[in-house]
């Protein structure tokens, strides 16, 4: 039985992981463009940027992935998504709303001062961001990312709220269809064992940010 439980979860787990590594893969840069937008000096687009921060990072994750399976097809003449299209829609949006502001923090906490003194030597914008500032705003986003990320590896068993089936929903199949118990806290150990490796790897990471000094 115990092997049966552990090959189910890993396989669910694998769902978990797919929902992890394309939210990562597309929600980091596309937060730098939403990022970019709300610093933006065209005040429309800052605006609408900022408001569309506002209202994601306001609404749950949960609601979020509701209103990407279920809206389109009842507000639009469209079929709809596929259920697991509609969870890494929603968490691609979620997570780069909350990387953008990430990302906006450590741009602006720069001080002036070193752009000042970029141009001063001749260097041009692009030249000052990346050869002075980019290595700093690096080391000052590493934790905060840091923490996101890992929050991201738990968010991925709401995906079961639109009846994606990932680790919890699976250990949940197991309480409603043998009345066993434990491969829920089972299934526990996998996102300890995940997590555990990424806060290893990001402390590693600002280890060797510490040259990069504000």
């Amino acid at each position: 039985m115990f092997i049966t439980v552990t090959q189910a979860l890993l396989k669910g787990f694998s769902t978990n992981f797919i929902i992890f590594s394309i939210t990562l893969l597309l929600a980091i840069p596309l937060g730098l463009v939403i990022a970019l937008g709300s610093m933006c000096k065209f005040k429309p687009i800052s605006a609408i940027t900022k408001i569309f921060v506002w209202i994601i990072r306001g609404t749950p994750l949960m609601l979020q992935l509701i209103v990407v399976m279920y809206g389109p097809s009842l507000l639009f003449d469209f079929n709809g998504f596929e259920r697991m299209e509609a969870a890494l829609i929603a968490f691609v949006i979620n997570y780069a709303a909350y990387f953008s502001e990430i990302y906006r923090g450590g741009i602006e906490s720069i001080p002036t001062g070193q752009y000042e003194a970029g141009f001063v030597l001749g260097m041009s914008k692009t030249q000052v961001f990346f050869r002075i500032v980019f290595m700093q705003v690096l080391k000052r986003i590493t934790a905060p990312m840091g923490n996101e990320i890992i929050t991201l590896v738990k968010d991925t068993s709401l995906a079961r709220i639109i009846a994606v089936v990932e680790i919890t929903q699976t250990a949940q199949n197991f309480i409603a269809s043998r009345a066993l118990i434990w491969p829920l806290f089972y299934s526990g150990v996998f996102y300890l064992i995940f997590c555990g490796v990424l806060t290893i790897l990001f402390r590693f990471i600002e280890k060797k940010f510490d040259y990069y000094r504000g």
